[in-house]
């Protein structure tokens, strides 16, 4: 029996050998069936960042553009009035941010896409106002694909609420009635708003994904295979 060769073990050993013998050979990493986001998938990705609606890339569009909004103020108001003065023109209308704390993420999802379906009205009134506004133009073209975007998220996305003609009406109404003056302050703390709206927003969901980890997918692990 002593001289009988195993000739597939041997083989095995063979060809291990040639692969430990060829200088700069890499250990590649053995495949597994583990779903991706699995723990057991060592060296998936779990989740890519298009997925986190706080990494959204229209949400950075409008967050962008009404970032550079303050400028455009001072060039209108510079010596006039300062940025922060402008909440003392407030509407009664305009949403209020998610919460920190205490909140789903179902809930915070709802007051966004409400808030931002509000939004979209006041811009009407900001396009009035100031109709070659370059934030405003920036804004518009992505805030309709973030409502999209956010209800796509929500898993009971009929709870929001859909605004009415009539309801639209009332919200621009309010606004018809003010001064010259007041409604430039207005329109202008519609586009300031609408960013600390967002921005809110933002913190309070990163929040919630970073709590499921979804932000784990950020990272790759590369893990060499157990070769005992």
């Amino acid at each position: 029996m002593g001289s009988k060769l195993n000739w597939p073990w041997l083989c095995v050993l063979m060809l291990w050998t040639l692969v430990l013998r060829v200088p700069g050979a890499p250990l590649e990493q053995m495949p597994t069936d583990g779903p991706t986001g699995d723990p057991s998938g060592e060296g998936e990705e779990v989740g890519g960042s298009s997925d986190l609606l706080s990494e959204s890339r229209d949400l950075k569009l409008i967050l962008d553009a009404t970032d550079l909004h303050k400028d455009e103020f001072k060039k209108e108001f510079l010596g006039v009035m300062q940025y922060h003065l402008l909440d003392n023109y407030r509407i009664s209308s305009l949403p209020q941010n998610c919460p920190r704390s205490n909140f789903s993420m179902e809930d915070c999802l709802l007051r966004l896409v409400d808030g931002l379906r509000v939004y979209r009205v006041l811009l009407k009134h900001v396009e009035k106002e100031y109709p070659s506004s370059s934030v405003l133009s920036r804004v518009k073209v992505s805030i309709n694909p973030l409502i999209e975007k956010v209800t796509e998220k929500m898993k009971r996305p009929d709870r929001a609420t859909m605004l009415t003609s009539s309801q639209e009406e009332q919200l621009l109404k309010e606004l018809n009635n003010l001064d010259s003056f007041h409604r430039k302050m207005v329109a202008h703390n519609i586009l300031r708003k609408l960013h600390q709206f967002l921005r809110s927003a933002q913190l309070s969901i990163r929040k919630k994904e970073m709590a499921k980890g979804y932000l784990l997918g950020t990272v790759t692990s590369v893990s060499i295979p157990n070769m005992n």
